[in-house]
């Protein structure tokens, strides 16, 4: 009979070691499920377009540009080679069309609210495209990075809406009172921006 109590407090032991075990697993797939469906429930929310940029009008600009849409805001971020010293102008444009030569197949800014042409923010009125001036330094090369809440990427609202727009790099600055687009010169680089 004492030998049955002992191996009867030897299995209660067991069996609340292995439950522990098993709770410790558990938690640890748990912790793992929910790290997978944070990732996947960021997937959902964060949108992405990822494009190169084509040198136009005969110059040698190329470069890289990302546009990442979370929580309500989308960042560009962009980097260029090729360019000369100085300021440059960089816009998004109408359409995502960088057929023609020198850029103009995108045609004006992207204007969905019919704002004048002005620096981005400006009280009386910008373009929802006029992002405005960057620097290329002396290897020609350039880094520009832009946030804003008044975009989104495949959107149903075309106030905000990106998607099937251009975006253009210019040879000159952009003097933000020049209508209808800133006097920014030459289209030196184009890039569609299709998800």
């Amino acid at each position: 009979m004492k030998i049955f109590k002992i191996e009867l407090a030897l299995l209660a032991l067991i069996a609340v070691f292995s439950c522990k075990d098993a709770k410790k697993e558990a938690d640890k797939v748990n912790s793992e499920m929910d790290s997978e469906m944070e990732k996947v429930a960021e997937e959902v929310t964060t949108s992405r377009i990822s494009m190169l940029m084509e040198p136009k009008s005969d110059s040698e600009v190329s470069g890289e540009v990302s546009f990442v849409e979370k929580d309500g805001e989308v960042t560009m971020t962009a980097t260029f080679s090729g360019l000369t010293e100085g300021e440059h102008a960089i816009h998004i444009h109408q359409t995502a069309d960088c057929s023609a030569a020198d850029g103009s197949s995108t045609g004006g800014h992207w204007n969905p609210t019919n704002e004048p042409h002005g620096k981005w923010g400006d009280a009386e009125g910008y373009h929802k495209g006029d992002i405005g001036n960057f620097t290329a330094d002396s290897d020609g090369k350039a880094m520009v990075e832009f946030s804003t809440d008044q975009w989104c990427i495949g959107c149903d609202n075309e106030n905000k809406n990106i998607e099937g727009k251009g975006l253009i790099v210019h040879q000159g600055t952009d003097d933000f009172t020049s209508q209808p687009s800133g006097a920014a010169g030459a289209r030196i680089s184009c890039a569609g921006l299709i998800q």
